[in-house]
């Protein structure tokens, strides 16, 4: 029975993480609504402000832009207005070669020049008093012209235009301020402006002469293309009007069939067959140097479609912002948990055997008290393993020791009998230079006790121990060295190349004479030694005998010894390696790490 309540005791329990949780996410909740209700309603304030800055940015851009325009075209015709040059060019009446030269040298090129001066497509149109220049032109009034899109310079004769009621429009001349912005001729079938001014002739200072006009037309979509209404956003109007109120270009809804602009108060405007009452925010924009203005009109929705884009910004901040919290929540309410598996953790890796790992715990509560307590435990426990193994390097030491006790005495004792062999024939010269040789090669040997020693001392002592040998083999003994001069940097245990030297003279001859070569290599991050013989060679089976530690035989003991000497020394993926092939020779190779001399050798140093 007691067994049925704590079944039903722990089916309505709810563990202490879930209650903080809940009552956490509960707190975010409260928290995020009200913050959104006081950040909305001010940023909706501010948003509404900020649009409308927004949009007179945008229509000072557009009013630049054009005037950018417009300008470039008065500048190119400020080139021709009293154009020295031209002028005097006009003043000539010859015909002929002089009119032929007057034509192609002065007046086209300069008409040319002034119609390809901008990147517009512009239709020039100039006509002169002087009936002496020939006329030159397109016939515009054909349909199929409508679009032609190269940039033009046409000669008229003033008597052309001088009944156009648009040429007895312009006004009386003031020195480079009268000009003209009209449709004229074509201008209105091809959907173009054309720029009207005066060529002057100054010559007489109390009197502005004309000497021509000049109609620079360009397309009203090139000069007002930033007239977009898509710019201020759907359902928004913009509107060029000139100094008579004259609608020259729009864009968006049209105002009405008239096309005189008609403002219903501050911000409303009465549309055709619309709703009167539709509120619109009016924004003017004058051009510069013109009495022309561009006008905005753009309903007061789209502002509140800006006011519900904030609204959907601040729901999307929110709902990550509770999406956070609720996730920093969770990580809070598994931070004691964490914690003890951080200890787990440690312990974990004491047990695979790594000591080094700590727990960086500051504080003073049950948890720093527990991380404080193995932080010291692992210190103790590295403390007496680093006390073994300091024990096992003095071992390695000794037996390092050992087996250089073993090959010494039996080098000494092998040259010792080749000098008794010189003494007893009464080869004295040769005994001599053995006796000198071997005190050489025991100079180096010795080396102050020192184990590890330069590399190139090592070779120096195989080149001793290769002298002594030449005294007793002559010329039947043939030696190369082949020595990588980058090696003389690193350091090397002793003694590991005159053995095997010695093991060639004593067991590979096949003849009367042996070649032996000496390479030493740097390769990537290992020293390679190489001692090569053209001897009699070893079976495979012999190598294996004379690397087999149970073989408690003096035959191979030497290359055993070296090869022990180096893997105690340097680790067990370094050491001897022997390749060979009966009647051909044999290659053993010694392999030990790169490692650079130490600067303050000690006994063990080089």
């Amino acid at each position: 029975m007691q067994s049925v309540r704590e079944k039903k005791a722990r089916a309505r329990y709810v563990p202490i993480g879930l209650k903080l949780m809940l009552s956490y996410i509960l707190f975010i909740l409260i928290l995020v609504a009200v913050n959104f209700y006081v950040s909305h309603s001010m940023y909706d304030a501010s948003m509404r402000k900020q649009t409308r800055l927004n949009i007179q940015g945008t229509l000072l851009q557009i009013k630049d832009n054009v005037a950018y325009k417009m300008n470039d075209i008065v500048q190119t015709s400020a080139t021709l207005y009293d154009n020295r040059t031209l002028v005097l060019s006009l003043r000539s009446f010859e015909e002929g070669v002089e009119g032929y030269n007057r034509m192609n040298q002065v007046i086209i090129p300069k008409l040319e020049s002034a119609s390809k001066a901008i990147g517009l497509n512009l239709r020039m149109s100039v006509y002169f008093h002087n009936e002496s220049v020939n006329e030159r032109y397109k016939v515009w009034r054909d349909d199929s012209t409508r679009d032609f899109n190269e940039q033009t310079a046409d000669i008229y004769h003033m008597s052309r235009i001088v009944d156009a009621a648009w040429y007895r429009g312009i006004p009386a001349e003031q020195y480079n301020e009268t000009m003209l912005w009209k449709q004229v001729e074509e201008d209105e079938r091809d959907g173009r402006i054309s720029l009207i001014r005066r060529i002057v002739d100054m010559n007489n200072p109390l009197a502005i002469a004309e000497v021509g006009i000049m109609r620079f037309s360009v397309r009203k979509s090139e000069l007002f293309d930033s007239v977009n209404f898509k710019k201020l956003g759907a359902g928004s109007e913009l509107i060029v009007m000139d100094d008579a109120g004259e609608v020259v270009f729009t864009s968006g809804k049209l105002l009405h069939k008239g096309g005189t602009a008609s403002i219903v108060g501050t911000n409303r405007y009465a549309s055709p067959g619309g709703n009167p009452d539709s509120e619109y925010l009016i924004i003017e924009e004058r051009l510069p140097q013109l009495d022309w203005k561009i006008i905005a009109r753009v309903p007061l929705t789209i502002i509140e479609q800006e006011a519900v884009r904030v609204r959907t910004y601040f729901i999307t901040i929110c709902l990550l912002c509770v999406a956070l919290l609720i996730g920093a929540g969770f990580i809070i309410s598994r931070y004691f948990s964490k914690r003890i598996n951080k200890i787990v953790s440690v312990l974990n890796s004491f047990r695979e055997g790594d000591l080094h790992k700590r727990m960086p715990d500051k504080g003073k509560g049950e948890f720093s008290q527990i991380a404080n307590a193995l932080n010291e435990m692992g210190e103790d426990f590295e403390a007496l393993i680093n006390k073994v193994y300091l024990t096992q390097i003095q071992k390695k030491e000794a037996e390092l020791e050992m087996l250089q006790t073993q090959i010494n005495p039996h080098f000494l004792y092998n040259t010792l009998s080749s000098i008794n062999q010189l003494a007893k024939f009464g080869e004295n010269e040769k005994l001599q230079k053995m006796v000198v040789e071997l005190a050489q090669f025991y100079r180096l040997t010795l080396n102050s006790g020192k184990t590890l020693i330069p590399v190139a001392v090592e070779v120096e002592q195989a080149n001793a121990y290769l002298d002594i040998q030449k005294v007793k083999y002559g010329q039947r003994m043939e030696v190369a060295f082949d020595i990588d001069t980058n090696i003389w940097p690193y350091e090397t245990i002793k003694l590991i190349l005159q053995p095997f030297i010695e093991n060639v003279l004593k067991h590979a001859w096949s003849g009367d004479r042996i070649h032996i070569r000496i390479v030493v290599q740097k390769e990537g991050e290992t020293i390679l030694y190489r001692i090569i013989d053209d001897g009699l060679g070893m079976k495979r089976g012999r190598i294996d005998e004379i690397f087999d530690p149970r073989d408690n035989s003096h035959t191979g003991c030497g290359i055993r010894n070296i090869d022990q000497r180096v893997k105690l020394h340097y680790g067990s993926e370094y050491g001897v390696s022997i390749f060979s092939k009966v009647g051909i020779g044999t290659s053993v190779q010694i392999r030990i790490p790169a490692r650079v001399r130490n600067a303050n050798p000690d006994k063990r140093g080089g």
